[in-house]
């Protein structure tokens, strides 16, 4: 990604809508040049008409003269910047929706395979610095290049060749900047990778901050943030000083001009070449020329960095989902809800291993199918598939005798309700999660739902019933509590088919009793696909297929599956251990 097509992309797609804001404010820094340079200039007549001549007439008007050039100075950079601050506002508006946006409509392989907190160092730091650029180095570009202009305007209209000694040191001082420029780009980089890095940690701690308390990893986990901060200090040290890099260069170039300049007209003056009054004209104009030179110099240096952003920003915003509808893709329109998978095949893209191998199933419509078998056998995956969370390497899915890659994704979450035993909430209401699945849904409703998934039992009994806030993926609640919210959250959407990753895993003997109850009701009359680990699910179920290393074992009824079936038996003589 080259520095054309970045400038390009942030110019068609984010600046170009503030472009008459943008050249408002450039209206603006012409005043402020206009004025910087008009303070220089009248330097020139104060000393020679007050000093020298003392010409009383002038004694107020010239003073005056000053007093309004720094107010139209001081007015104008003031809203030159106000102005600039809400371009770069709605800039960075503008890119952190589209972000978001292509974020979360990103593929599930996509999210699975990054953390989350490098995410939100995309969405926040690198962001930033794009902002930046077109905000800082924008209005910079102008505001410097114009101010320069006119003083150096100044400068060649006291005299030239002073002036053009003074010229010289530009080059020289916007060569240092660029090497340092190309430095503060491979460092910014690497900053921000180490950003994302802890915030990732710092996700993971917030998150299992119980874990570490009961293994009693408080030391280990203070010695290992201690580490990642130390490397993101060392990459913040190594930026921080290539910025003030810049200083001792431009103060030792600075000083070796004014000291030339000065020797050099002192011979002016001597030979008459050049007067007082001009000379400290020229003098202020330089001085004031100091500032806008300097902020050139190191204009390259915010460029780069916000370059840097840009290139791991820009990228999530051009991600194109691999899970998309095709070209003339159809509402899928269901009757009985029957399942079918053709030989199909599926592997995680991060990994090197055939995950399913020919999985042929036929779930019936309206009943419910139980899959079983041993952790890591591929049971999850092949719910996951339904809904089209990932995309099958080979085969074919159909509901009603219509392949899901051939309907709208839309219409065929439309039918889905997932209930799994990773229960996911938000930090919002019992109100608000529930209402998740209908956002239209009335109170009435809500509670309907809550009443069938035993969920009111314990919400009527909170000092705020169903507007509770029930904390980061209600850590409020106890599981059984969260469970319950989750399928009424199910119930709310009244969704044809129902998925139910291991719903009742690790509950206590009552909570789950009320859970299989609410779980009742959801699955009457619908489709149900349910990895089974209860005795209870797979003597209920209509069908059962046991799952076994990524192949499809065997399936039938529970009686015949005693009999045909070695890994189901050994599977059904454990669930026998355990009750």
């Amino acid at each position: 990604m080259d520095n054309i097509y970045i400038f390009k992309r942030l110019y068609q797609d984010y600046t170009k809508k503030y472009l008459k804001n943008i050249l408002t404010s450039v209206f603006f820094t012409v005043l402020l040049a206009g004025s910087t340079s008009s303070v220089a200039y009248l330097l020139d007549p104060a000393i020679k008409e007050l000093f020298i001549n003392k010409e009383k007439s002038l004694l107020l008007i010239i003073p005056a003269l000053i007093v309004l050039a720094f107010a139209i100075k001081g007015a104008s950079l003031y809203l030159a910047k106000v102005i600039m601050i809400n371009v770069s506002e709605n800039v960075r508006k503008d890119i952190q929706v589209d972000m978001f946006s292509s974020l979360i409509k990103a593929d599930t392989q996509l999210v699975d395979n990054k953390h989350s907190g490098k995410f939100i160092t995309n969405l926040t730091n690198d962001v930033g610095m794009i902002t930046n650029l077109v905000s800082t180095a924008i209005l910079n570009l102008f505001k410097d290049t114009l101010t320069l202009i006119g003083l150096l305007s100044v400068m060649f209209y006291q005299n030239w060749k002073l002036s053009l000694f003074a010229v010289i040191m530009i080059p020289i001082a916007s060569l240092a900047a660029k090497s340092l420029g190309k430095r503060i780009s491979k460092v910014t980089f690497q900053q921000m990778d180490r950003t994302g890095i802890l915030n990732s940690y710092l996700i993971e701690i917030f998150k299992n901050h119980k874990l570490t308390k009961i293994f009693q990893k408080e030391n280990y986990e203070s010695k290992r943030a201690k580490d990642y901060i130390e490397n993101l200090k060392n990459s913040s040290r190594k930026i921080n000083i290539v910025f003030v890099r810049a200083s001792p260069i431009m103060e030792f170039l600075t000083g070796i001009m004014i000291a030339v300049l000065i020797y050099y007209a002192a011979i002016l003056i001597s030979n008459d070449e050049l007067e007082v009054s001009n000379f400290f004209s020229f003098l202020a104009a330089m001085m004031l020329a100091y500032q806008p030179v300097r902020s050139l110099a190191t204009l390259n240096i915010s460029v780069q960095q916000g370059l840097s952003g840009a290139r791991r920003v820009l990228p999530i915003i051009d991600d194109i989902p691999e899970i998309q509808d095709k070209v003339n893709a159809k509402e899928l329109n269901f009757t009985k809800g029957q399942i079918i998978f053709e030989n199909v095949d599926f592997k995680y893209l991060s990994k090197e291993t055939q995950i399913l191998n020919s999985i042929n199933l036929n779930i019936p419509g309206e009943k419910m199918t139980a899959l079983v078998g041993q952790s890591g056998a591929g049971k999850s995956t092949i719910l996951n598939l339904i809904p089209r969370f990932y995309n099958i390497s080979s085969g074919d899915i159909k509901i009603d005798d219509q392949s899901i890659y051939k309907t709208t994704i839309q219409s065929l979450r439309k039918h889905l309700s997932l209930v799994s035993q990773d229960t996911t909430l938000f930090d919002d209401t019992i109100c608000n999660n529930i209402a998740y699945a209908k956002s239209n849904a009335s109170m009435d409703e809500i509670k309907e739902a809550a009443n069938y998934s035993f969920a009111s039992e314990f919400i009527d009994k909170l000092p705020n019933k169903y507007d509770t806030i029930i904390g980061e993926n209600g850590v409020r609640l106890s599981g059984g509590e969260k469970q319950r919210l989750s399928i009424a959250r199910a119930i709310l959407k009244k969704s044809p088919i129902i998925l139910l990753d291991e719903a009742t895993s690790s509950l206590d003997a009552e909570t789950e009793d009320k859970i299989q109850k609410a779980i009742s009701f959801l699955t009457k009359g619908r489709t149900t696909i349910v990895i089974a680990h209860r005795l209870s699910t797979i003597l209920n179920s209509d069908k059962i297929y046991v799952i076994d290393k990524g192949i499809v074992e065997s399936e039938g009824k529970h009686e015949e599956l005693l009999k045909s079936s070695n890994v189901y038996k050994n599977f059904y003589e454990k669930q026998i251990k355990k009750s």
